[in-house]
């Protein structure tokens, strides 16, 4: 272990005093040229690493991060994001961190102008973000990039909005990666479901957009045969909406016996087959949310691929508090991992720290 290095100790090779090292260290004013040169000098010499948690805890200081999220029901990806976010605060209760979540519906623009205006209003000291489009988000970062306000994008990554970081999956890969997977079960069937959740004919998600581009991309190249026969499920409906429209599917495509949804709602499926005694028919789909693993383990749903939602919340907050508190640089692109979970290792996948 390394010796620990005093202020003392550096003031005395340095021929300075132990208040100018302080003022360095802290990059106060009112230290000579001649002595700012002499103590950066030893401070080289000795590999001096300052201790930035004690540094940080010092200055007192209280900070508050808001994180804006869409509005959603439990059992979803944002609850477990939600969930890992207000878990990185709890362990920084010690420096005065803070989190505000505040929500906007995904397919109401205004919502959206709405709730990042409320956010700005407060003056926040960094932010965490689940964009919408480019055109409607490009106002608010501009907006965060003029107060000098850091910002971490979730889900979509949009390099041109410039954020400090983002957290989430290559989505055209992981698009990709679901196609093949769900074709190793499905062999060379004629035709396979691909279950949406849609608002007046469109996705709500750029994330399973993109998804959705990398999963026929894939089709394309390497299953040109098999049909992708589409089911539209009204996001915000009730359950037996859902059923009218999945047994109406199901009557007219008896020979469909692979499934597969690019969001967290494979659970819509799996209990509706499960309820219709559909045992030779599967969805695979994506999140590790509970009803989901029920399925999962039930046998109505095969796959599950997981994108570790709870991480993604967890390091957003730890990634601001070590930009913003402890003025760390931290990596701009962070790609999850793309997990493939199955009835077999369902058990074993564990949320870090939770």
């Amino acid at each position: 272990m390394a010796e620990k290095i005093r202020i003392k100790d550096i003031a005395e090779r340095a021929g300075v005093s132990v208040g100018t090292v302080d003022r360095v260290l802290h990059k106060r004013p009112n230290v000579s040229a001649a002595a700012l040169k002499r103590v950066e000098k030893v401070l080289k010499e000795m590999d001096y690493q300052p201790n930035v948690y004690a540094s940080a805890l010092a200055y007192n200081k209280s900070y508050t991060f808001y994180c804006l999220l869409p509005k959603h029901a439990s059992e979803t990806y944002w609850e477990e994001i939600e969930t890992g976010a207000l878990k990185a605060v709890e362990m920084r209760r010690d420096f005065d961190v803070d989190l505000e979540i505040m929500y906007y519906s995904r397919l109401d623009s205004h919502s959206f102008i709405t709730t990042y205006q409320k956010c700005l209003e407060k003056n926040p000291d960094g932010v965490i973000l689940v964009p919408t489009t480019l055109e409607l988000t490009r106002p608010f970062t501009d907006e965060l990039h003029e107060r000098n306000i850091p910002f971490i994008l979730l889900d979509s990554y949009m390099p041109s909005l410039q954020p400090l970081s983002f957290y989430g999956q290559d989505s055209i890969q992981s698009g990709r990666f679901a196609a093949r997977m769900l074709m190793l079960v499905a062999g060379k069937e004629q035709a396979v479901m691909l279950m949406r959740q849609t608002k007046d004919g469109k996705m709500a998600s750029r994330q399973q957009e993109n998804r959705e581009v990398g999963f026929r991309r894939y089709m394309e190249e390497n299953c040109p045969e098999t049909e992708i026969l589409e089911v539209n499920l009204p996001l915000d409906e009730e359950r037996k909406r859902y059923d009218r429209i999945l047994e109406k599917f199901f009557s007219a495509h008896p020979e469909v016996r692979h499934c597969i949804t690019l969001n967290s709602k494979a659970h819509i499926v799996g209990e509706f087959l499960l309820k219709t005694g559909r045992r030779n028919v599967q969805i695979m789909g994506y999140d590790m949310v509970h009803k989901n693993a029920d399925c999962l383990r039930a046998g109505s749903i095969f796959f599950l691929i997981a994108q570790h939602a709870y991480q993604q919340g967890f390091f957003s907050v730890d990634s601001l508090f070590h930009a913003i508190v402890l003025k760390k640089k931290v990596e701009p692109v962070n790609y999850m991992p793309i997990d493939l979970l199955t009835p077999e290792n369902i058990d074993f996948y564990h949320r870090s720290w939770g």
